[in-house]
């Protein structure tokens, strides 16, 4: 009976070590840019702010036409890719590099359509971040956004 005890603490031994060296899978997330969010707010990025960790993707998608996803200059952390996706192109981003991205729709920049990617729950950029100017609308968007990730929320 003992060696079938020692035979079944080893197997699980070795089992929890397979479990803990297998590589979990990166999640996609979805962006969809609308002329309406659900609050009635022109002009937006549903969600407007994405948490994610190294690896996952997040997919653009051009749900109303007009549109498009890019970094914004200067605020992205360093080493950290940034992109430009074409006016109706959905496009999808793998983000590796830890911390805060912004990004924008440029045709509705200065109507306010921004938004905020968090990556590996990294702000190290953040004071970067707030002093990059932006248009007055984007501005007051992004320092809400802001304000998610410095209140913890993933949403």
């Amino acid at each position: 009976m003992e060696e079938i005890l020692n035979k079944f603490a080893q197997f699980a031994f070795l089992a929890s070590g397979l479990m803990l060296a297998a590589p979990a899978s990166a999640a996609d997330y979805e962006v969809q840019m609308v002329n309406q969010g659900p609050g009635g707010q022109l002009m937006h990025f549903e969600p407007a702010f994405v948490s994610v960790m190294p690896g996952d993707t997040v997919t653009f998608l051009p749900t109303d036409k007009g549109h498009n996803s890019e970094s914004i200059l200067d605020m992205t952390p360093d080493g950290g890719s940034s992109w430009k996706g074409r006016t109706n192109e959905k496009i999808t981003v793998t983000f590796t590099v830890p911390g805060l991205y912004g990004f924008k729709c440029q045709p509705h920049f200065a109507m306010g359509m921004v938004g905020l990617i968090e990556v590996g729950h990294d702000t190290e950029n953040l004071n970067a971040l707030v002093g990059v100017r932006l248009p007055p609308r984007a501005q007051a968007r992004m320092f809400e956004l802001f304000a998610k990730t410095i209140r913890g929320e993933t949403k």
